[in-house]
């Protein structure tokens, strides 16, 4: 008895000490899911004093939208060139900078300082340089290629400048994740496939790399996350643009909400990215317990 109450007085002593992460959650984060539930089923431009109604018609109206569904497959593309590209690289350049390499702090600090950069100083400089008049245009014209850089402007082009982009940023991330799997091999069982034969290729790729599948899987589920939220990288070098051949949830979001006060369609369709995410999250999670 005296254990338990001793164990009680713990947990109530340690209460306070979460209260107010309990609050913040409870009171705004679950509370703007559910106001966001409810503003889907109403036509409402945010202003006026009387909501209309609206039941289930923003969500049929969504499903029948094709600027909605342009959306989800730049997001689809998006994911699956940023993914595989930026982890690839973010494998390798551990591997490198885990054998001998001179200046090896310089080099992760040179992969790593994308990331923190913010994408309002980056994007200002990534429209000027995929712009006519800029640096790689000089360099074009230098070498007398003939390739007029129009990037932006251009529909089938575009989407592959801000994938570009988002590797260049994220890569950093993909690698300082691997870098820390990487430290947590044993190093006898990799002298130990050296003592067999196995070359570094293959250590690399047949036990290194397995022995990373957690990282992997975590990098899987923040890449579906941060696809389905992209806003920042597109909306402000392209704006969802041309034609909206660059157009994601978050932008179309944002358009339909905050430009057109169109509050209800772009409540459902957070509530649509919302599902996603969480069933994307969901699925990555079942797919890592399956394979353990």
């Amino acid at each position: 008895m005296k254990k338990k109450s001793k164990m009680k007085a713990i947990k109530m002593k340690g209460f306070p000490w979460i209260l107010p992460a309990f609050i913040f959650v409870l009171g705004i984060i679950y509370y703007s899911i559910f106001y966001t539930f409810d503003l889907s089923t109403l036509n409402w431009n945010g202003l006026d004093p009387i909501r209309e109604p609206a039941g289930l018609s923003n969500f049929t109206k969504m499903f029948k939208d094709p600027i909605f569904w342009k959306a989800i497959k730049n997001t689809v593309i998006y994911f699956v060139f940023t993914f595989v590209i930026q982890n690839f690289l973010g494998f390798v350049f551990a591997a490198i900078l885990h054998s001998k390499v001179k200046l090896g702090t310089i080099h992760k600090c040179l992969i790593f300082i994308p990331t923190i950069l913010a994408p309002a100083t980056m994007a200002p400089v990534f429209r000027l340089m995929f712009s006519p008049q800029g640096i790689l245009q000089k360099i074009f014209d230098f070498f007398h290629t003939g390739v007029t850089v129009d990037w932006l402007s251009k529909s089938n082009l575009a989407l592959f400048v801000l994938m570009f982009v988002a590797i260049w940023e994220f890569t950093g991330m993909s690698f300082i994740l691997y870098y820390a799997a990487m430290s947590q091999i044993d190093k006898e069982m990799l002298e130990a496939s050296h003592l067999d034969g196995a070359g570094n290729l293959r250590t690399l790729f047949s036990m290194v790399l397995p022995n990373c599948k957690g990282t992997t899987v975590s990098l899987l589920m923040l890449g579906i996350i941060g696809a389905l939220k992209t806003f920042d990288i597109p909306y402000l070098i392209t704006t969802g643009g041309p034609n909206h051949a660059t157009e994601f949830l978050g932008t179309y979001i944002y358009r339909q909400g905050i430009r057109q006060s169109h509050l209800g369609y772009a409540a459902a369709m957070s509530v649509i990215l919302l599902i996603l995410a969480i069933v994307g999250a969901i699925l990555t999670n079942r797919f890592n317990k399956e394979e353990k």
